[in-house]
């Protein structure tokens, strides 16, 4: 069964980047796995406890496999060689086919640094001769969603169609209660993320589409899943 892990600096930034994708992967069978490298807080309206809580009953309405937070410092986090190794040994654990994981340009540096230390992770996790724990795994593939601060105008590597599974990407969002509300006045970010991914959609004649970049060349065996 191929597994699928997706690494998000924050609680809410995978689902804002490719919620409709999770949903259709477990739909069609795949392990999915979720690595928050923080918990997301503080936040204006938030707590450690709510976080986990809405993180929990987001990955469950998308249907994920399981859902891990790290531990490591919201808006202080780094590349660094303890935080690569906390994240290459979840890949171990997981050993994962591919890894989805923040774009490389981004406005909060937390989320550069997540791509960062990601890629790197992904490297890490096949050595040998380490103290780390776990055995040595290679994911085959990088892919990159956006969850941007940026309003980034990037040609994606290729999109991905949700078309079914728009209104279950749309909830899991929902489910952060304690970031997207009435009182922060936010929540047209629901109508927002349904816009965008109408348009990523209009751009492969796909009715809701989420883009993805890859730097690496993707091979195809038969023309069938792009024709």
């Amino acid at each position: 069964m191929t597994r699928i892990l997706a690494i998000g600096a924050h609680p809410d930034d995978v689902e804002i980047g490719m919620g409709g994708t999770i949903a259709s992967l477990k739909s069609a069978g795949y392990k999915v796995y979720l690595l928050d490298l923080t918990d997301g807080e503080p936040t204006p309206f938030g707590t450690r406890e709510m976080r986990l809580r809405e993180s929990q009953e987001a990955a469950e309405i998308l249907g994920v496999d399981r859902r891990i937070t790290l531990d490591l410092p919201n808006r202080y986090l780094m590349d660094s060689v303890e935080n690569r190794i906390k994240v290459a040994e979840e890949i171990r654990k997981l050993s994962p086919d591919a890894i989805f994981l923040h774009y490389w340009v981004d406005a909060h540096p937390d989320h550069r640094a997540a791509s960062l230390i990601s890629e790197a992770a992904r490297f890490y996790a096949k050595l040998t001769k380490t103290e780390m724990q776990g055995e040595p795994v290679y994911p085959r593939r990088l892919f990159y969603f956006f969850s941007n601060h940026f309003r980034l105008q990037v040609k994606p590597s290729f999109i991905f169609d949700i078309s079914a599974f728009l209104e279950l990407k749309i909830k899991a969002v929902a489910a952060y209660k304690s970031q997207f509300n009435e009182t922060r006045g936010n929540l047209r970010i629901l109508e927002d993320l349904k816009v965008q991914a109408r348009w990523w959609g209009s751009r492969a004649h796909l009715e809701y589409g989420e883009p993805f970049a890859c730097r690496e060349s993707i091979p195809l065996k038969d023309l069938t899943a792009i024709i």
